[in-house]
């Protein structure tokens, strides 16, 4: 037997990890926690201070007893659980299960899996933080408090399977308010005019900004028209130019949440295969025969836009040798802010080592491994670049005291944009926009001048990667919580996906005003702020994490109290679809499920028929001709159309058909999706449309 027992979390860790230590050690797997909370109870004595009622978790015998067996054996056992709170709790359990002494120098912690990093480690063990484990603990009890209270209520009252949680419960209620935002939006009607100018056989485009040097607003069509009578003539005077070099840093390397919000803008990545490939890259991939299996990137929950100083060496060196030392960056660019709670504890996300390139890695990964590879590999090594130089240039044009501007810019110097260019919601690309040489004092012809009427816009829904940065920026639950939340909130069917965006249901609705009246701190966003503050200062020590839960216990069960008694039962009826089970003849009804409505029978369960919402586009099957083309989602939900007559019919497209014919050759004209609008196009010829924006 081996003289050193060391427990992980996951065998893909333990044999990486045992590879690199050597035959004195013994790696084992804890599989995750091996001790937990009960889950057919509550599981908190709350008379006794809180204390938590631990089990050993049903199925954990067996591996329990593996450790608990090569524990006797070992000299020493070291717990080198993940490095973070769940990590430090599940050491300490393991801690007390093997009846180790926990202020020896028992856990090792490391950001990544690499041999180096892995020996390193082994050098300086060190005691189990309680004021970590502590601060798991009051998470846990907290919720446990929370969810375990509310949620038998909401089953007795509403629906069972139902759930409430601080962090999901505000979520949604940020989800439904985003809605009723939507819903009572009034748009404002306001104009723009927009010029087209030609100097010296070269156009340009320009914009009306105000008259005699004041910015103007244009609200009417009688603005536009006042404006444009002051202007008699096409020829503008070039007033000003102004011409500047404007810098752009680079981006911070990764924290949890920026990864998971790139990965959905650029990778179409949901939070949870995010952090699901993250794990992977992190506990190790086999790679040639003589690497073995090593770790590819650094520990993927973290908030922290901190590298170390190795890392940064050998990304400098890399860069150096591949793109000149023009490229390398000063280490002096801008931090970017992190959320106000932030933990420092580890790095940055980033690759273990910059010399591991994804087109050297490419062939060791599965498709989705590698683009997740790619996005952390080019981030943090333009992170460590020179800022881009862009040459920009603002002309002011005057036409009777009417002020049109225009403006360009041009990539001077690319610097970390030769890797990587950050993503942003609106999927803009950016695009060099050069003006012509122009000089004060010229004169430039208006080709045209057109006025353009438009409306404000609603807020738009969040989708996975705006929700995660505004939990982020208010300070509402943290990197490790924001995937886990987001599947629950859609798993209750508390809301559902519409185009990529979030839409409450009508059960999460229901919910939120229950919680709202009975348990307004629970959805409350300065309560939860305020509440995570609290929970990371006892982290920090500076906090006893029983008196944070008794101080929120207290009144918290007074409300439960009160609900118990006044909260009254909600009947969610099946709304009528006004068509008939084709199966048996009874009635089907709309009902909501994991991913939004559906149409079902209203004799079930003696009858399961269900059958998807068909949304019909107006549109004659082009195939059967009978048919009517509807819109339907893939298993990927993805947007297709087909005829409503399948099986029968088999036609589908995965380009939205138009109810007219080519004028051309007859066939289907689609809708595609192009750069700056939507393209009409025949399915069959050459035939193409004007682009509509």
């Amino acid at each position: 037997m081996a003289d050193y027992l060391v427990i992980v979390e996951s065998p893909a860790k333990a044999k990486t990890i045992e590879k690199y230590l050597g035959k004195k050690y013994t790696v084992k797997a804890s599989m995750g926690h091996v001790i937990d909370l009960p889950k057919s109870q509550m599981g908190v004595n709350v008379e006794e201070g809180y204390t938590p009622k631990y089990i050993t978790i049903r199925g954990k015998g067996p591996v329990l007893k593996e450790i608990k067996t090569a524990a006797k054996k070992a000299k020493k056992v070291y717990l080198a659980a993940d490095p973070d709170r769940e990590g430090e709790a599940i050491a300490w359990h393991l801690a007390h299960s093997l009846n180790m002494d926990e202020t020896s120098q028992c856990r090792v912690v490391f950001n990544e899996i690499t041999k180096d990093a892995i020996k390193e480690s082994f050098k300086h063990p060190r005691t189990i933080d309680m004021d970590l484990v502590n601060a798991q603990q009051a998470r846990r009890v907290l919720d446990r408090l929370v969810g375990y209270n509310i949620s038998p209520l909401l089953w007795k009252k509403v629906k069972k399977g139902l759930s409430a949680g601080r962090v999901q419960s505000v979520a949604v209620k940020m989800i439904m308010d985003r809605e009723n935002e939507i819903k009572n939006f009034e748009p404002e009607e306001y104009w723009s005019i927009d010029g087209n100018f030609m100097k010296d056989n070269e156009q340009f485009e320009g914009a009306f900004y105000g008259i005699d040097g004041k910015k103007q607003k244009l609200g009417s069509r009688e603005d536009v028209d006042k404006i444009l009578s002051k202007m008699n003539e096409e020829d503008f005077n070039v007033d000003k130019v102004n011409k500047r070099e404007r810098r752009r840093n680079p981006a911070s390397p990764f924290t949890t949440s920026s990864l998971q919000q790139e990965a959905a803008r650029k990778l179409n990545f949901r939070a949870k295969k995010t952090m699901m490939m993250a794990q992977q890259l992190y506990e190790g991939i086999q790679l040639s025969k003589k690497e073995g299996t090593v770790g590819l990137i650094t520990y993927m929950r973290t908030d922290s836009t901190r590298i170390s100083q190795t890392a940064k060496d050998e990304a400098a060196g890399y860069i150096e040798e591949q793109y000149g030392k023009d490229y390398l960056g000063s280490g002096s660019q801008k931090k970017s802010q992190k959320s106000q709670n932030a933990q420092d504890a580890h790095e940055a996300i980033r690759p273990t080592s910059s010399l591991r390139t994804p087109k050297a890695m490419k062939e060791y990964l599965s498709r989705d491994q590698y683009r997740l590879y790619k996005l952390i590999w080019e981030r943090f090594v333009a992170s460590q670049m020179a800022p881009a130089v862009l040459d920009t240039m603002t002309v002011h044009l005057l036409n009777q005291g009417v002020e049109f501007r225009a403006t360009g810019s041009k990539v001077k110097f690319k610097g970390f944009m030769k890797v990587y260019v950050e993503g942003n919601d609106d999927n803009k690309k950016e695009e060099d926009k050069m003006l012509p040489e122009l000089e004060e004092g010229t004169t430039v012809k208006a080709e045209s001048i057109q006025p353009n009427q438009h409306f404000t816009q609603p807020p738009p829904r969040y989708t996975e990667a705006r929700l995660v940065r505004t939990l982020e920026e208010m300070g509402i639950g943290r990197p490790s919580t924001y995937a886990p939340t987001l599947d629950t909130i859609q798993r209750r069917g508390y809301v559902s996906l519409d185009n990529k965006r979030f839409v409450p249901t009508e059960l999460g609705e229901i919910v939120i005003e229950l919680l709202k009246e009975y348990f307004p701190e629970i959805i409350n966003v300065d309560f939860t702020v305020q509440m995570e503050g609290n929970l990371d200062a006892v982290e920090e020590g500076n906090k006893e994490w029983v008196q944070i839960i008794d101080d929120f216990y207290q009144d918290f069960e007074k409300r439960l109290t009160t609900a118990e008694k006044e909260m009254e039962e909600i009947e969610i009826k099946d709304e009528p679809a006004g068509i008939d089970c084709e199966e048996c003849g009874h009635e089907m009804v709309y009902k909501m499920g994991r991913y939004g409505k559906f149409l079902a029978c209203s004799n079930f369960p003696d009858c399961r028929n269900t059958k998807p919402i068909l949304k019909e586009i107006g549109v004659k099957c082009p195939r059967c001709k009978e048919g009517n083309v509807v819109e339907r989602k893939s298993k990927k939900k993805r947007t297709f159309y087909g005829c409503d007559r399948y099986p029968e019919c088999e036609f589908i497209s995965w380009d939205k058909p138009i109810s007219r014919p080519c004028p051309k050759c007859e066939s289907m004209l689609v809708e595609k999706k192009a750069k700056k609008g939507t393209q009409v196009q025949c399915s069959e010829c050459d035939y193409k449309e004007e682009l509509q924006q």
